[in-house]
């Protein structure tokens, strides 16, 4: 059984910095788009009489980007269980960073019509793409390396690249809100982010070059050309996810369901709803989701060293529940238009959301065996992306249009956290499992040892 202890800290450190740093670049990219669609790609790029449907198709165009996703899962994941972690992270953010870069060169449609929503959904399908085989690498690589007690913790921390990346996107937004009119942020400011990006992914590149691929891996690996001498033939490993792991494809999915919609709501969304039903400026809901970003970075590593002694069950647990009862009470406190309450809001939500989000690393690694692992946790986890995640901001917009209230959005939202809540009550957990066995023969020995305990038992 591999542990942290056995291992020096400076390298298992360099593994969780090249993650953390990665991912938070990639979602900065991802959330970079979602912010600019609520604040001015409905206008620059899909102009519109009413602005609640130009966002709406702004957000169509954002969901796209989830579509592409699970393919990005299948082919990064298929790469990934084949030839290694390290290679396909580097990859994912070159086409990220990338894509983004593009973006802010992009003329709007008031240059070439119709060519510039064109351009920019291309851009959004390689953004999915690229993020659905980021996020099951960067895991992986972490918990691989990390030991079994301590897990938790170290896998956590890449999962604070979600809101690392969303901090690093409002921030440069709110800073360039303040410091510029509406019209110049409109005309040329909103670029600037996205340019940004090449400058991140070259420092992110630096740090992930650096980093040794996964020993669990390279264990597998020699396993499977060993394996492939004798004349053993293999499945591709998404086959093989499928014809085998198909429950645990499904835990993922539902673990992650609620989690999603709900951090799509409590910032993507609220821009809208802030900006656009409350009538308030853009850098109330800015601030607001900057601040409980902060936090929320802060916060998940504690959730995810927490499950290291509780279990990943029962802090997803806490998430999940306290998120059903929040949906009601969240809205109600947006509503008082007040930037402190709003605040408030935003923040405890996050805190619920990091409570599913921290542990969600470790539990969904040490679901799957190290030969599928990467395809079977991308495909988990970008399916319900798509679910999830991509709809979330359409289906909020569409209910806020048609029945110009908030309530059915809060009923959405509790219904989302009430299926993971389902999800994780019913799976099993996974807390302490050695990521060098597969599945098949952990069973194997735990059942002669559970036969032995009965006889005792009876003697």
């Amino acid at each position: 059984m591999s542990d942290t202890s056995t291992q020096p800290r400076g390298r298992i450190g360099r593994i969780v910095a090249a993650s953390l740093i990665g991912t938070t670049i990639e979602w900065y990219d991802f959330f970079l788009y979602g912010s600019a669609a609520a604040l001015v790609f409905n206008t620059l790029f899909f102009p519109s009489a009413d602005p609640l449907v130009g966002t709406l198709i702004a957000f169509i165009t954002y969901a796209i980007g989830f579509a592409a996703r699970p393919l990005g899962g299948i082919v990064f994941g298929h790469f990934g269980d084949k030839i290694g972690r390290k290679k396909l992270l580097v990859l994912s953010l070159l086409m990220m960073g990338g894509a983004t870069f593009a973006m802010g060169l992009l003329p709007t449609y008031e240059s070439i019509g119709v060519w510039a929503p064109i351009l920019l959904t291309l851009l959004r399908l390689v953004q999915g793409f690229a993020l659905g085989g980021e996020w099951g690498g960067a895991v992986l690589i972490v918990s691989e390396h990390g030991g079994d007690k301590h897990r938790g913790f170290w896998a956590s921390w890449p999962q604070a690249g979600a809101p690392g990346g969303n901090l690093l996107a409002t921030g440069v937004l709110s800073l360039l809100a303040a410091v510029q009119s509406d019209a110049a942020f409109q005309s040329w400011g909103w670029r600037i982010p996205f340019l940004l990006s090449g400058l991140l992914v070259m420092i992110g590149l630096w740090i992930r070059v650096s980093v040794s691929e996964s020993p669990v891996f390279l264990e597998a690996q020699a396993k499977a050309e060993a394996a492939a001498a004798a004349g053993v033939k293999e499945e591709a490993p998404v086959v093989e996810v499928f014809r085998r792991s198909w429950r645990e494809v499904l835990s993922a999915i539902g673990t992650r369901f609620g989690e999603n919609i709900s951090y799509y709501i409590l910032t993507s969304f609220l821009l809208v709803y802030v900006t656009v039903h409350l009538g308030l400026p853009k850098s109330t809901a800015l601030n607001a989701v900057l601040i409980g970003s902060a936090v929320h970075f802060v916060t998940i590593p504690l959730w995810g060293a927490l499950s290291d002694r509780l279990g990943r069950r029962p802090v997803t647990l806490i998430g999940s529940t306290g998120m059903a009862v929040w949906a009601f009470v969240f809205f109600g406190l947006v509503d008082s238009k007040s930037f402190v309450v709003i605040t408030l809001a935003v923040t405890a939500g996050l805190l619920l959301h990091g409570a599913m989000y921290g542990p969600q690393a470790a539990f969904i690694s040490e679901m799957f065996d190290t030969k599928v692992r990467y395809s079977g946790a991308s495909m988990g986890s970008q399916l319900a992306s798509i679910l999830a995640g991509a709809l979330a901001p359409i289906i909020a917009v569409e209910l806020l249009k048609d029945y110009g209230s908030s309530t059915p959005i809060s009923v959405y939202l509790c219904a989302a956290a009430v299926i993971t809540t389902i999800t994780v009550a019913v799976t099993r957990e996974t807390l302490g499992r050695d990521l060098a066995r597969n599945q098949r023969d952990e069973r194997t020995t735990a059942a002669p040892a559970a036969t032995a305990g009965a006889v005792g038992d009876r003697a």
